[in-house]
């Protein structure tokens, strides 16, 4: 009868026959083990003794130097337990901001989050892979802007939100609570919008009937459209069922559900006091919470207007254009003075010695690097655009003032690099179009002709010999050799010749004689 031998009974075998004499050599060929297997067994059972200790023992070390303490994950418990729409990102963020010395990594926190049963580990149903992120370089080029609905009273009636966010910032320049989203209310929301920030360059929307005629029944324009180009307004317009393109704005409506209308849902009895309740949640998202996307910078800090340019209808009006700032300039520090600085072709700029990245996007721009407080402020157009850590040499720990007493000089433009060109014509809004893709020049180069090259796999911008903008390439390489066949652009169709000039034209044998035709 043959009886199955446990682990631990098999290796209790071992010893025995170990201590009663046999070699651990030939004990290790029988067992199928190695020599110091053996003597691990004999040196378990001397320590304790008993078949209890050779059973198999776990494998988990006995400590983990690096290990969340125990004070820090009840922290991170109780942060999750006080906020619920906390994500470990937003944890770390505030971890650091208490001053805890080693803050725990992401995936720390997360694992800590999903031990004490605080957060669902479900699989996204998307890569962030899979979405193509965009952002425009300056605040105040693009506007995106929607309407939301699923927003209710105490008495249970729907009202709907016009919102409207910066695309480089985020700053949300529209919250307006309106009874019924029409062309009158939403129209209105536009109009206080400009006055408060000021006119973008270029508005995005979806194809909603207030927004634009594009497929409604009637001929259009519609109020908004008006609005947009009398105030010299780009109104761009999503493709149908693309609601992606307005990315940002969905995710604000995402934000503003879960941080405020749920919390709220069914509070507040009329309009007015829900709409000076959501004003508060702005003023607190556009200058205090922090934003994932911007490095957990609150976006007033990326919302400077270098410029603010009224609306039409109120830019000549004193009582109008008097009104109270945008809660960002209102806010906005001194910056103390800095240094002037190009942007090379890898988008980096060099300060006292060491390189900064800027960003790509803006290659050949002039910006200003400002060195203050142990950090480096890089500033465009008046725009925060990034800040680095101050690096300095271990043996020269004044470069920070040396830095800012150096005078800020106006640099003479740039010469275009030297790569394949072409000759386009802006059309209205300053842009040209190379390879079936429109790259923006500004509306100062309205009309003009301008000199597109490659240089270093981007698009160079130039006119009268100087560098205007350098964008990196989004066309299809493929369509660059079409693009190069029409050096000057393709030729505009002749119009036709007057009715009359044909008449002239026929042929003598087609005339009645003696008719006068």
């Amino acid at each position: 009868m043959l009886v199955e031998l446990g682990v631990a009974e098999q290796r209790y075998r071992a010893v025995l026959e170990v201590l009663d004499g046999a070699p651990v050599t030939v004990v290790a060929r029988r067992y199928g083990v190695s020599r110091q297997t053996v003597h691990r067994w004999l040196g378990r059972y001397a320590a304790d003794g008993g078949l209890a200790n050779l059973v198999d023992r776990s494998s988990r070390p006995g400590s983990c130097p690096h290990q969340m303490p125990a004070a820090i994950e009840v922290r991170v418990i109780g942060l999750r337990w006080e906020h619920r729409d906390w994500g470990p990102d937003r944890i770390r963020y505030q971890l650091a901001h208490e001053g805890v010395t080693r803050v725990p990594g992401r995936s720390s926190v997360y694992r800590a989050l999903v031990r004490n049963g605080l957060l669902d580990p479900v699989k996204r149903k998307r890569k962030r892979s899979d979405y193509r992120r965009w952002e425009r370089g300056r605040a105040m080029e693009l506007w995106q802007m929607d309407v939301m609905g699923g927003v209710h009273l105490s008495d249970g009636s729907e009202v709907k939100v016009v919102t409207g966010i910066d695309d480089h910032s985020r700053f949300i320049v529209c919250a307006q609570v309106v009874a019924r989203a029409t062309a009158g209310p939403v129209c209105a929301a536009l109009q206080q919008a400009l006055i408060v920030h000021g006119v973008p360059e270029q508005i995005l929307t979806d194809n909603g009937k207030v927004f634009t005629a594009r497929f409604g029944l009637g001929p259009g324009p519609v109020m908004f459209d008006r609005i947009c180009v009398e105030n010299g307004i780009g109104h761009l317009l999503t493709a149908p069922y693309s609601p992606t393109t307005t990315g940002k704005v969905e995710r604000l409506h995402k934000t503003m559900r879960k941080e405020f209308f749920r919390r709220h849902e069914r509070e507040y009895g009329s309009l007015a006091e829900l709409q000076a309740a959501l004003d508060g949640w702005v003023v607190d998202y556009n200058t205090e919470r922090p934003h994932q996307s911007l490095g957990m910078c609150p976006p007033a800090d990326r919302f400077r207007l270098a410029q603010k340019v009224l609306p039409a209808a109120v830019a000549n009006d004193p009582d109008l254009s008097d009104s109270e700032p945008s809660p960002a300039a209102a806010a906005e520090p001194t910056r103390p003075p800095g240094v002037s600085r190009w942007v090379d072709q890898a988008g980096q700029v060099s300060v006292a010695g060491f390189r900064y990245p800027v960003g790509r996007v803006f290659a050949g721009e002039p910006v200003e690097a400002v060195v203050a407080g142990g950090l480096v402020e890089i500033v465009h157009a008046g725009v925060l655009v990034v800040t680095h850590v101050q690096r300095r040499r271990p043996d020269h720990t004044g470069a920070e003032h040396s830095v800012e007493r150096q005078p800020v000089t106006q640099r003479r433009a740039r010469r275009p690099g030297l790569g394949p060109s072409v000759v386009r014509v802006a059309d209205a809004n300053g842009a040209v179009s190379f390879a079936g893709v429109m790259y923006r020049a500004g509306r100062a180069w309205a009309r003009r002709s301008i000199e597109v090259s490659l240089v270093a796999g981007l698009v160079q911008l130039a006119a009268d010999g100087q560098v205007i903008r350098v964008h990196a390439a989004r066309h299809d390489p493929a369509k660059e050799h079409g693009a190069f066949a029409t050096p000057n652009g393709r030729p505009r169709k002749p119009k036709p010749p007057p009715e009359d000039d044909h008449v002239a034209d026929l042929p003598n044998s087609t005339r009645r004689t003696g008719t006068g035709t």
